[in-house]
């Protein structure tokens, strides 16, 4: 079975590959950790994506890197959601925000472990009812 980001991957520099292999690491830990069971790995507007497959858990958790801003990788959350003011609360310092939605990070700097720890928690359980 090849991964399923195996084509979008080979067109990104290394180390913008090699900075998605840690956090998509991170991103499936957090999962196996948050119990919302499994994790659908797939391509949303041609970007990895992750989301829980059972209903009612969470809301998906894009990455992507871009050529036109080639120093960054970043994380992306649904616009509906509150979850890029969630972490801009918590985590001012630890992303660059772009608007409701993104979550830069420049490559080749040590990840926010924690905080990319955390979004993934917050983004796939998002749903849950308390």
């Amino acid at each position: 079975m090849t991964d399923a980001f195996e084509t979008i991957l080979a067109t990104w520099p290394p180390e913008a590959r090699a900075q998605f292999n840690e956090m998509r690491a991170l991103i499936l830990k957090a999962a196996a950790e948050a119990d919302v069971g499994p994790i659908e790995e797939s391509l949303k507007w041609r970007e990895p994506a992750w989301r829980p497959k059972r209903a009612k858990q969470g809301t998906t958790l894009r990455l992507n890197w871009h050529a036109n801003l080639p120093s960054t990788i970043a994380l992306f959350v649904g616009c509906q959601t509150t979850l890029s003011a969630t972490m801009k609360d918590i985590y001012p310092t630890d992303f660059i925000y772009e608007s409701n939605r993104g979550l830069r990070l420049k490559l080749g700097e040590p990840l926010p472990e924690q905080a990319i720890d955390h979004l993934a928690r917050l983004a796939f359980t998002y749903h849950r009812k308390s």
